[in-house]
C-alpha cells in the first residue's frame, strides 16, 4: 500500500506518478518479485495522454476511464476496493479531519494507520 498527502485543491491526477513509484516490490509465491503492478485502474481524473504514455512506458496497462466515452458503471466494479480502503482510514478519527499543522506529523499518522490496516487485513486471512 502506498500513501501520500497533498493540498486540498490539487488535481488527483498529479499524485498518480509519485504514488505508482512508491509501490514496493511484491513478493510472489513463485518466480521473481513483481516490481510494478500489471495494470492501474483509475477514474476520469487520471486520464490524460501523458499519464497513459508514462504507464505504458513502464509496462503497466492503464485502465483509466475516458471522458465522454465510458460510463461510471464499468469502472465501479474495481473502484470498490479503493472506496473500502478509504473507509478503513476514516475509522481513525485523527485522519478524517486534519488537526496537525505540520505535514510530517500527519504523514506519520497516515503511515501508522496504513500499517494497522494492513495488519488487521493480514490477521483476517489467517
Amino acid at each position: 500500500m502506498a500513501t501520500g498527502i497533498s493540498a486540498g485543491n490539487t488535481a488527483d491526477g498529479d499524485a498518480m506518478i509519485p504514488l505508482v513509484n512508491a509501490i514496493p516490490p511484491v513478493r510472489s509465491r513463485r518466480g521473481p518479485r513483481r516490481r510494478k503492478p500489471a495494470k492501474l485502474h483509475g477514474d476520469k481524473a487520471y486520464n490524460s495522454r501523458e499519464r497513459r504514455r508514462w504507464l505504458r512506458d513502464r509496462g503497466i496497462r492503464p485502465r483509466l476511464a475516458r471522458k465522454d466515452i465510458e460510463s461510471k458503471e464499468r469502472l465501479g466494479r474495481h473502484r470498490w476496493v479503493i472506496e473500502r480502503s478509504m473507509a478503513w482510514f476514516t475509522g481513525y478519527r485523527r485522519l478524517t479531519l486534519r488537526y496537525e499543522r505540520r505535514a510530517d506529523t500527519f504523514t506519520a499518522f497516515l503511515a501508522l494507520a496504513a500499517a494497522l490496516v494492513c495488519f488487521k487485513r493480514l490477521q483476517q486471512t489467517n
